[in-house]
């Protein structure tokens, strides 16, 4: 039997930490999973359900706890958010520790932070893949397939649905508290300005913003732009010449309802909490302001829910390359979390050996990947051709 190691969940009791134990369990190369969160009785339930997993108590927020569960571990999976707060302290206590890390990153302020620990991470001997979730993560992989098949990459726009129907909905999906969270971290990426990429450098621009795209093979459809790493990490690895957003599939009515929020969020008249709660519980005298707004807003049209676009130039001519989700897991936390667990993989058994801050696409193998998300697909299926579709101009 080879090398078998001990792996932290860092808040896998919750809805996006439980599916990459579940993934995980079990397998030959663990011999320890230890779901680590702070709400201790829901990690006991949950360790009980599989041999070698064990629980433990920790606060997110702790430096010093965080140390003493990371210094005996080979690797750290961390869910636990909103990352604008926690992902730097975490990734810098497995630096310290000299723990592999991963996580799910969706914020793109901490992802520029945490690239800039790269020398650090290099020092220590750890290997970090950063925002192996859903999007990012999938949606890098989806970008990585598309871009290389181009000589010279010009734009690169990576989606992920909000209201539009996608294979992967699961109405059910979540609990209060975790649902509560991602509406904060999604006004925090819709305030403020955002990070993207425009004419071939950096740019800060206002979230929100249309965007038109023509994919192939389906038409035209209008997504609007969102805060993400995407932006700030494809340009390297894709080697993007001109511009680069992470775009929601939304459909108008809400795009209006959000562009609200984000301006009372500007205003000073929300905190981001009150702004989630106000999503979640919507008013009419919003939706009255919104209305107006609505009108002059296009919708998606053709777009797919979640894809990723390249153009450029292929043997010389110009030419648009689509990839795109025909399948995937169930619910926003397995659509995230399962991706985690594929990363982990990858970095266990040595295909990541790269020491350093890493996006997942400049370590992955996507085959590799996408042929192993099949199998978590619901229903399951048999390989990357039954989980991606590759579109090309004609």
């Amino acid at each position: 039997m080879g090398e078998r190691y001990r792996v932290v969940a860092l808040g896998g009791a919750g809805a996006m930490g439980r599916p990459v134990v579940e993934a995980l369990a079990g397998r030959a190369d663990i011999a320890e999973l230890v779901i680590a969160d702070r709400e201790t009785a829901t990690a006991e339930r949950l360790a009980a359900r599989f041999p070698g997993v064990s629980a433990a108590t920790v606060d997110a927020a702790d430096p010093v706890r965080l140390r003493e569960l990371f210094h005996d571990a080979d690797l750290v999976l961390n869910t636990t958010g909103p990352f604008f707060r926690l992902g730097v302290p975490i990734l810098r206590a497995a630096i310290e520790s000299r723990t592999h890390y991963a996580d799910i990153c969706d914020d793109w302020e901490p992802t520029l932070d945490m690239l800039a620990m790269d020398a650090e991470a290099r020092k220590a001997g750890v290997i970090a893949v950063i925002g192996a979730g859903a999007s990012p993560g999938t949606s890098n992989m989806l970008a990585a397939l598309a871009s290389r098949e181009l000589d010279t990459v010009e734009d690169v726009f990576t989606a992920w649905p909000v209201d539009v129907p996608f294979i992967g909905d699961d109405p059910a999906d979540g609990s209060p508290g975790e649902g509560s969270a991602a509406l904060v971290h999604w006004m925090q990426q819709l305030s403020g300005k955002i990070r993207t990429w425009a004419n071939g450098e950096p740019a800060e621009r206002p979230p929100l913003e249309p965007v038109r795209l023509d994919y192939p093979g389906l038409g035209t459809g209008t997504a609007y732009t969102v805060g993400h790493p995407e932006p700030l990490t494809l340009p390297a690895t894709c080697s993007i010449t001109r511009d680069c957003a992470c775009v929601m599939v939304v459909k108008p009515e809400t795009a209006a309802y959000l562009m609200v929020l984000r301006e009372e969020v500007d205003r000073g008249k929300l905190f981001l909490e009150q702004a989630a709660a106000a999503i979640e519980t919507p008013t009419a005298a919003r939706f009255a302001r919104s209305a107006m707004r609505r009108l002059s807003l296009r919708g998606p049209g053709s777009l797919p829910p979640f894809f990723a676009l390249a153009t450029g130039i292929r043997y010389g001519l110009p030419h648009r390359i689509g990839a795109r989700l025909i399948a995937s897991p169930r619910g926003m936390a397995r659509a995230t979390g399962i991706p985690l667990s594929l990363a982990a993989a990858q970095i266990l058994d040595g295909t990541v050996r790269a020491f350093g801050v890493h996006p997942p696409d400049a370590v992955l193998d996507p085959e590799r990947y996408f042929d192993e998300l099949a199998a978590h697909c619901d229903p399951p299926r048999t390989g990357r051709d039954e989980v991606v579709k590759v579109d090309r101009t004609p």
